[in-house]
């Protein structure tokens, strides 16, 4: 690996109830191959100590990965990989920082452009789970008669619709660590395009999964199409590559990461 190469910054953002935790093997591996890496807690995820029913909007619950960017040293660029509602987080982000970031990695991820604007919108990256049941523990902090402030999918689910081909062990790690997350940032989330966006400056990449139960496999592909990344790949995995796959994922990463240098 080149000296360029070695400065690369792997920015690992969690999706929705999780954590850095979740990137373990992954960190493990771009690690051992050199690689700088940040797993960050968004607010009330992971072990951010705030309270996920007093998180009210996105900018707040983004604030962890906001201030890492805004305090990038001049010449350093990451690469941020969002893994399913961390999608939300990685768009936000380009929308506000397209000259901190080398190149954006959607892991079964909601990309959209603008986030949640039209019907179209939550039909190609709104998770239906009503298949399921009653699934959610659902916390309404700000009254009854008020939308609910978190949510968290119930233990005896977990391993059915997130992590269905991993192994056992990690199942069980993950659901000793799944927290509620923040509801009111994600309602109407979308990002405004000014004049100074660089929406289509960052190369993007999409990771598909190809037995997700959560995004299921026409939204992930509705999304691609109406906002085609560079470059797409396929993994065999559930909706957590980074427990039943790793190392097809970790794979994937570098040879995004070597796509992108050669193409520019």
């Amino acid at each position: 690996m080149g000296d360029t190469e070695k400065k690369l910054h792997f920015v690992m953002v969690h999706g929705f109830g999780h954590g850095a935790w979740c990137w373990f093997k992954i960190r493990s591996l771009l690690e051992a191959s050199d690689y700088k890496v940040t797993c960050l807690d968004l607010k009330a995820s992971g072990i951010d100590p705030s309270d996920p029913n007093t998180i009210f909007t996105f900018q707040e619950y983004n604030e962890p990965l906001i201030d890492l960017l805004s305090n990038l040293p001049e010449n350093e660029n990451v690469i941020l990989v969002g893994h399913s509602a961390g999608g939300l987080s990685l768009t936000y982000a380009i929308h506000r920082f397209a000259n901190k970031i080398h190149m954006a990695i959607y892991v079964a991820a909601n990309m959209l452009r603008r986030g949640f604007v039209s019907d179209q919108d939550y039909k190609d990256a709104d998770p239906d789970l009503s298949k399921y049941g009653d699934i959610n523990k659902t916390v309404y902090g700000l009254g009854a008669d008020q939308p609910p402030t978190s949510t968290v999918i119930k233990a005896q689910f977990q391993r059915k619709i997130l992590y269905h081909l991993s192994s056992k062990e990690d199942s069980t790690l993950a659901a000793m660590l799944l927290r509620p997350g923040p509801l009111r940032p994600f309602r109407g989330v979308h990002f405004t395009e000014g004049p100074e966006s660089g929406a289509d400056s960052v190369p993007r990449v999409f990771i598909k999964t190809m037995h997700d139960r959560v995004i299921m496999q026409h939204q992930q592909d509705a999304m691609i199409r109406r906002w085609p990344p560079a470059q797409v790949f396929v993994v065999e995995s559930d909706h957590s590559p980074f427990f039943s796959t790793p190392s097809h994922l970790f794979a994937y990463l570098l040879e995004a990461v070597t796509s992108i240098n050669c193409a520019t």
